[in-house]
């Protein structure tokens, strides 16, 4: 069964002068068309180049997911889906239950 990752923005913060966006609240969901599980997080941003800079209104979900990624390597992003995978995984196969033997 393959499972699907998906990485979205729920929210940015920013500075209202200069519309540099500073914090990203972000969501991973795994699906595999049985289960679903999902993660909220935020990453703080370092200023960028003034020079290279995109303006907030021309911002796109999928750069801002970029710069997530990056900021969190190859490697944490991995985990995180590891993780969410292992959700995924618990479900199909729970290691604990309830109940009687007897009716």
């Amino acid at each position: 069964m393959s499972t699907t990752f998906s990485w979205n923005i729920a929210n940015l913060e920013r500075h209202t002068a200069d519309g540099l966006v500073f914090t990203v609240h972000y969501t991973v969901s795994a699906d595999d068309n049985v289960y679903s599980s999902s993660a909220y997080g935020s990453i703080g941003l370092e200023a960028p180049d003034p020079d290279s800079m995109t303006p907030f209104n021309n911002l796109t979900e999928e750069v801002v997911v970029g710069w997530v990624k990056n900021k969190f390597g190859d490697e944490k992003v991995a985990e995180i889906e590891a993780a969410l995978q292992a959700q995924l995984d618990e479900k199909h196969a729970p290691p604990k239950a309830a109940g009687v033997p007897w009716s």
